[in-house]
C-alpha cells in the first residue's frame, strides 16, 4: 500500500511538472554582425560597449534641467508608466490564480414557526478552498508567464518612450537654437540690405545709379523681411513644441543661447563594431517579450486538451445551538473534486493554430524589429562619418562667400560694377550662411539621434 501512495505521489509530481509550451530559443538576427564600414562611415574602435546615460551624453545645463522637467511632467510618459504599473498588477491577478484561494464563512439564523417547532435556530462556520484548479498541465503557469513576458513588454516600451522623450526634447531644444539663429541672420540681412538701398537711392539721385539698380537693391530687402517674418513664426511654432514636451513652460532663462554653445553641450555616444548590442535596445526587448508571450500562449492552448481538474472543499461546525458550535460533534467537512475534459474540440484547435499563427506573427514582428534599428543605426553612423567633412566644407563656404560679397560691393561702391554683381554675391552669402546654420544643425541632431537609436540610457537605472 504504501509503494503504491509513492508510486502515485512520484506519478502526480511528475505531472504537476508538465509544460506544454515550445521550448524557446531567441530566433537569430536577420542582419549583418557588424555595423557597415566605408566611406560614409567614420572609423570604428573596438568598443564593445554602446549608449551612455542622458546625463553624461548631455551636459548643457539649462537642456539637462528642460530634460529633467519633461521626465517628470511629460503625459505621454506617464502613461506609458502607468500602462507598465497595469500589465504588472494584470501579471500578479494572473500568477494568484496557480494558488489556493482560502475562505472563511460564519452564519446565524433565528426564525418563529409555531405551527411546527416554535423558535428555530442554526450556526455556522467554515473555512475552505473554492473551486481550486490542480494545473497539472501547465495551463495556468503558461497564462501567468504570458502575463509576465506582457508585464516586461510594456515596461520595456516604456523604457523607449522615455529614451524617446529625451531625444524629441533634445532635438526641439536645438531646433529652437537653429531657428533663432536664423531670424537673427535675416534680420542682419535685413538690415545690411536696408543700408544697401539707402545708398543706391542716394546713387540714383545723384545720377550714378539707375532705376534697376534701385529695384534690385529692393528684392533682397523683401526677401530678409519675409524671411524675418516666417523665422519669428517658426521660432513661436518651436517654443510651444518644447513647452508639449516639457509639460509646462520653459522660462525664457532656459532657453538656448546659440547653437554653438549647445554643440558643446551635446556629446558623442559610443557605438561598437557589433551589432548585438540592438539586442538591448528597448523596443527590441519589447519585441522579443511578445513572442515570449505569445510561446506560453501555445503552452496553454495546448494544455486545454487535457482534463481540467478543480477541487472544492470545506471544513467547519453546524449546530442549532450556539453554545454547543464548537464541539466535536458539530464539526463536519467536505471535498468536491471535479473534472472535465473537451470531447469536441473544434475551438479547442482553433484556439490552438490560433496562438501559433500569432506566434509566427510576433517573431515576423521581432525581426522587422530587429532590422529597422540596424538600419537606424546604420544611417546615423554614415551622417556621423560625413557630416564633419561638410561642416568644414561649409564653413569654407560662407567664408568664400563673404570675401567675395566685400569685394563685390566696394566695386560698386567705386563705379567698377553694376548691383547685379554686388547682389549676386549679398544671395551667395546668404544662402551660405543659411546652409551652415543647417549643417550644423544636422550635426548636433545625429548626436542625438544616434544616442536614441543605440538604446540610449539602456546602462542606466530603470525609469523613474
Amino acid at each position: 500500500m504504501m509503494r503504491a501512495r509513492i508510486i502515485v505521489l512520484a506519478g502526480a509530481t511528475a505531472l504537476a511538472g508538465c509544460n506544454l509550451a515550445p521550448t524557446y530559443v531567441r530566433p537569430g538576427m536577420p542582419v549583418p554582425a557588424r555595423f557597415p564600414t566605408g566611406s560614409a562611415y567614420a572609423p570604428q574602435t573596438g568598443e564593445t560597449t554602446a549608449g551612455l546615460p542622458w546625463q553624461s551624453f548631455v551636459s548643457d545645463e539649462k537642456l539637462r534641467t528642460v530634460i529633467a522637467r519633461a521626465l517628470a511632467d511629460n503625459r505621454d510618459l506617464r502613461a506609458a508608466v502607468a500602462s507598465a504599473a497595469s500589465a504588472r498588477a494584470q501579471y500578479r491577478v494572473q500568477r494568484a490564480a496557480q494558488l489556493p484561494t482560502l475562505t472563511a464563512g460564519a452564519s446565524a439564523s433565528v426564525g418563529d414557526d409555531s405551527a411546527t417547532v416554535g423558535t428555530s435556530e442554526s450556526y455556522a462556520v467554515d473555512v475552505g478552498i473554492s473551486s481550486f484548479e490542480i494545473d497539472l498541465f501547465g495551463r495556468l503557469r503558461n497564462l501567468s508567464k504570458e502575463a509576465f513576458e506582457q508585464y516586461l513588454a510594456t515596461e520595456a516600451g516604456a523604457r523607449s518612450t522615455r529614451i524617446t522623450l529625451i531625444g524629441e526634447t533634445a532635438t526641439a531644444y536645438a531646433t529652437l537654437a537653429a531657428d533663432q539663429e536664423l531670424l537673427k541672420l535675416a534680420q542682419e540681412t535685413a538690415a545690411s540690405a536696408e543700408r544697401s538701398l539707402a545708398l543706391t537711392m542716394s546713387l540714383n539721385q545723384a545720377g550714378l545709379a539707375g532705376k534697376l539698380d534701385v529695384r534690385q537693391a529692393e528684392t533682397i530687402l523683401a526677401q530678409a523681411r519675409s524671411d524675418v517674418e516666417s523665422y519669428t513664426t517658426q521660432v513661436a511654432q518651436d517654443r510651444n513644441a518644447l513647452d508639449l514636451l516639457a509639460g509646462s513652460p520653459v522660462e525664457e532663462a532656459l532657453l538656448p543661447v546659440s547653437l554653438a554653445s549647445l554643440d558643446k553641450g551635446i556629446g558623442q555616444v559610443p557605438v561598437g563594431l557589433s551589432s548585438q548590442v540592438l539586442l538591448q535596445r528597448p523596443d527590441v526587448l519589447s519585441a522579443e517579450h511578445q513572442l515570449k508571450a505569445a510561446n506560453a500562449d501555445i503552452g496553454a492552448a495546448r494544455a486545454a486538451f487535457f482534463p481540467t481538474i478543480s477541487l472544492t472543499s470545506a471544513a467547519g461546525f453546524a449546530s442549532t445551538a450556539l453554545s454547543s458550535l464548537l464541539t466535536g460533534g458539530a464539526a463536519n467537512w467536505s471535498v468536491a473534486p471535479s473534472a472535465s475534459l473537451p470531447i469536441f474540440g473544434g475551438s479547442t484547435r482553433g484556439n490552438l493554430q490560433y496562438s501559433k499563427a500569432q506566434r509566427d506573427l510576433y517573431l515576423a514582428q521581432y525581426e522587422k524589429t530587429v532590422q529597422t534599428a540596424f538600419q537606424e543605426v546604420a544611417d546615423a553612423l554614415a551622417r556621423a562619418g560625413t557630416i564633419e567633412r561638410q561642416r568644414a566644407a561649409q564653413g569654407a563656404l560662407v567664408t568664400a562667400s563673404a570675401q567675395s560679397y566685400d569685394l563685390a560691393a566696394q566695386r560698386y561702391r567705386a563705379g567698377i560694377d553694376t548691383y547685379l554683381n554686388a547682389l549676386d554675391s549679398q544671395r551667395t552669402l546668404y544662402s551660405a550662411r543659411q546652409s551652415a546654420i543647417a549643417t550644423e544643425l544636422a550635426a548636433v541632431s545625429n548626436r542625438i539621434t544616434l544616442y536614441r537609436v543605440i538604446g540610449g540610457d539602456m546602462l542606466e537605472d530603470t525609469p523613474q
